[in-house]
């Protein structure tokens, strides 16, 4: 087993604005782990070594395939499944028992037809990258944040929220055991999918009786087929809407995505890589993509949406906004018209997968807007330079003032 851990509640409320109070989600007595200093610093002396009595323990009770030397053609890395790694993290809870988790293969999950997810979709996820650094060692970027979001996620569902703790000895875990499954530096990532499951069975509505939290990865490159800086071509939605306030657009609901497909599928048909979606209220703000937060630059003013419920709090959209701010910017949260965005001097995306993504051009309502110096056909200046900022820091080629960086091995 890779522990025990009781199911606390987490601080989530700079996420969402209330708590669902559920008395059978109170924990047992604690049986938290908690490591020390050299414990962790012991567990992240090397990749291809146990790195602690628990994983241990898990490579006695579960079947893994031992570590092979992986050759894979890293500079022709997709964004997809073709390259899964080989072991994932798996842990039950339920009901006075805490949570339980280990290492297994990757594998099919066992369901029952009945099980909530299925039926009523209590189902949230998170997504972050493991990459190779210049200081030779392998580095998640602000797990922690995703840690925070799958738990206010998970309260907003009223499900059984993993601990912060949980989260990260998950992620941790599957990195290492994985490690060999990490590109080169500078050739992709070992992209981390924890999912957060009601698997227990119901036939009313109501929350599940036992949860499962699964991490797996899979080897990946550019999110978007031209390439990480190659500049996108969007078109305004004007039918339908992502989210809508007091929905649950703010959270990274598994239920929240596969409504999008409708208008991706139509756009990609009509050569566009994405679509932007506007305020359900109003039908003239711009929110987000499909997948990602947007930015608009004027000047030395970068603008982006507000958080008001209706919009994902991006873990790559908050970094951006603080290394904009240190880098001279001016930084705003506010409503941005479409019209306005089609007057920008830059716009941009920012999302885990996608980093940070040039748009090359919007259209709408039949007009198409190329920007910058190039007509789109290069990435703007400034989406390039917090591209650069960002990714520097999280390779580690460049310090770390802020503390984003966190070395697994």
């Amino acid at each position: 087993m890779l522990g025990q851990v009781a199911a606390p509640q987490p601080n989530a409320s700079s996420f969402i604005p209330h708590r669902c109070t559920l008395h059978w989600l109170e924990p047992p007595p604690a049986q938290t782990r908690r490591l020390s200093r050299s414990q962790t610093q012991q567990r992240q002396a090397s990749c291809n070594a146990s790195s602690s009595n628990t994983v241990q323990a898990a490579a006695a009770t579960a079947e893994r395939p031992s570590k092979q030397q992986v050759n894979l053609q890293w500079d022709q890395l997709g964004f997809g499944l073709n390259h899964v790694a080989p072991v994932m993290y798996h842990a039950e809870w339920a009901h006075g028992m805490g949570w339980k988790g280990e290492l297994r293969p990757y594998e099919p999950l066992r369901l029952l037809p009945s099980a909530q997810c299925l039926n009523y979709g209590q189902a949230v996820f998170e997504g972050l990258k493991a990459q190779r650094t210049a200081r030779g060692r392998i580095a998640l970027f602000r797990p922690d944040q995703n840690a925070a979001r799958m738990a206010a996620g998970a309260d907003r569902l009223c499900m059984a929220e993993p601990p912060a703790e949980l989260f990260l000895e998950a992620v941790e875990s599957v990195v290492r055991e994985n490690s060999q499954w990490v590109p080169p530096q500078g050739k992709g990532s070992l992209y981390l999918r924890p999912l957060l499951l009601g698997s227990g069975p119901i036939l009313g509505l109501g929350p599940a009786p036992a949860y499962t939290l699964v991490v797996f990865a899979a080897a990946v490159g550019a999110y978007f087929k031209g390439g990480q800086l190659t500049p996108i071509d969007l078109i305004v939605e004007e039918r339908f809407h992502r989210a809508a306030p007091g929905g649950m657009g703010g959270t990274k609901a598994a239920g929240n995505y596969s409504p999008v497909l409708k208008t991706q599928l139509k756009a990609k048909q009509d050569g566009f890589a994405d679509v932007v979606y506007l305020d359900a209220k109003h039908d003239k703000y711009l929110e987000e993509v499909s997948s990602c937060n947007m930015f608009m630059v004027k000047g030395k003013t970068l603008s982006t949406p507000p958080l008001e419920g209706t919009i994902l709090p991006g873990v790559t959209r908050k970094s951006v906004m603080q290394l904009a701010e240190v880098r001279g910017y001016t930084v705003e949260e506010r409503p941005i018209e479409v019209e306005e965005a089609m007057e920008a001097d830059e716009i941009f995306t920012s999302g885990t997968a996608v980093v940070v993504c040039s748009v090359g051009s919007l259209q709408y309502r039949g007009n198409r807007r190329k920007f910058g110096p190039t007509e789109g056909s290069e990435p703007g200046p400034v989406a390039l330079e917090i591209y650069n900022a960002l990714t520097r820091l999280q390779l580690e080629e460049e310090e770390d003032p802020f503390g984003w960086v966190h070395p697994v091995c």
